[in-house]
């Protein structure tokens, strides 16, 4: 039995037309530039709270999970998460009032069309 490969015009219209994917990736991933993702982290006290943008808002913003890590002895340590809310134009997330002090960011991860995004670390303190 011969088995044929390929020639190499075929396998380069292929590749460009988007038939040829990564196994798990749609045509439609493959096309497609990944948009721009920003996480923000603040804090009023123990409270903390941020914005996830996007250039592609409804896709990349949009009921997006947040996770907040705590840096304990320089190891990053999940310590909340919470899913962003269109709030005045803006998807916001919050994780309440933990109580908590320390360094903190904020990690959204990347999706399909989605970059993923990490925050400036911050550091919590107790209001006086």
């Amino acid at each position: 039995m011969h088995v044929r490969s390929l020639s190499k015009p075929l396998a380069v219209a292929l590749a460009s037309s988007g038939l040829a994917t990564a196994p798990g990736m749609s045509v439609a991933d493959a096309a497609v530039p990944k948009a721009d993702v920003t996480v923000t982290i603040t804090a009023e006290g123990t409270d903390m709270s941020g914005v996830v943008k996007s250039t592609r808002p409804a896709r990349c913003a949009a009921d997006r999970t947040v996770k907040v890590y705590k840096l304990v002895d320089g190891e990053p340590h999940l310590w909340a998460s919470d899913t962003t809310d269109l709030q005045g134009g803006r998807y916001v997330w919050s994780t309440g009032n933990t109580g908590t002090e320390g360094r903190f960011f904020a990690k959204v991860a990347g999706k399909p069309g989605c970059r993923s995004d990490v925050s400036p670390t911050i550091r919590v303190r107790r209001e006086a």
